[in-house]
């Protein structure tokens, strides 16, 4: 009957916390965002998560960022350059599990961010949720000080 009581208590437990996201994020800093217009995009085509990009580029316009997806050498015009790559996890169904932002002012990094679904989302159905609920809270702490 211990036994009982005891794994009835655990259980939600470790439901949640197989179910967390981490997010690591160091900002663009105060000063480096007032000149943040326009971002080019270095694709990666090992990512596989078909709409990656696609997140990224509305959630930069929604902070008023135009963007561009580039291939190879970075555009002379690219002043900032963002470089990414995504993991998706397979549960029934593929879903974001990893993500990792870099973004680059020339060859300074000025600011990272790290998603990261713990135990890759264990039970927990938020595993799920689209990309873009999963980015947009990682860009928009990316870009806190943009106004």
């Amino acid at each position: 009957m211990h036994c009982t009581r005891f794994t009835l208590a655990i259980f939600p437990i470790s439901f949640l916390l197989f179910g967390c996201t981490s997010l690591s994020v160091t900002p663009v800093s105060a000063s480096d965002v007032a000149n943040l217009k326009h971002i080019c995009i270095k694709n990666n085509p090992l990512v596989k998560v078909t709409d990656f990009v696609q997140v990224l580029e509305h959630g930069l316009s929604r902070h008023g960022i135009t963007s561009e997806v580039y291939q190879g050498m970075v555009p002379q015009h690219c002043e900032y350059t963002l470089s990414y790559t995504a993991l998706r996890s397979w549960d029934i169904t593929p879903y974001l599990s990893e993500a990792e932002l870099t973004l680059q002012h020339g060859s300074r990094q000025i600011a990272k961010a790290n998603y990261h679904l713990k135990g890759k989302g264990g039970l927990s159905l938020t595993k799920w949720n689209s990309t873009k609920s999963k980015i947009d809270p990682v860009i928009d702490q990316l870009l806190a000080h943009k106004s």
